[in-house]
């Protein structure tokens, strides 16, 4: 019985954290891709890639966006649609995606 518990509880974070997934590529593509790529862009890009960096980095840097502590006037007007859920299914989506 304690088995069948702990197997339904992690097939619902994997499933949860799967939607999250989901849920931040389709943001991404809507809201971040059109500048940072899927995946790597060229080098020759003005903005950085985001796909495989760090969950925190990416958090963090978003939040601040967001809450303006960090300056940039096209980021700052993005990341100011973003709630924290946006927020966790982008970083979620984008730090699982490979250089």
């Amino acid at each position: 019985m304690k088995l069948l518990l702990i197997s339904i509880m992690l097939l619902g974070v994997s499933t949860a954290q799967a939607a999250s997934i989901y849920a931040g590529k389709a943001k991404a593509a809507a809201v971040c891709s059109q500048c940072h790529g899927v995946r790597a862009i060229s080098a020759d890009a003005p903005f950085p890639p985001l796909a495989g960096r760090d969950e925190e980095y990416l958090r963090m840097a978003l939040k601040q966006y967001r809450d303006k502590t960090r300056v940039s006037d096209i980021m700052n007007n993005i990341a100011g649609s973003l709630t924290d859920k946006d927020i966790n299914n982008i970083v979620n989506y984008y730090s699982r995606q490979s250089k």
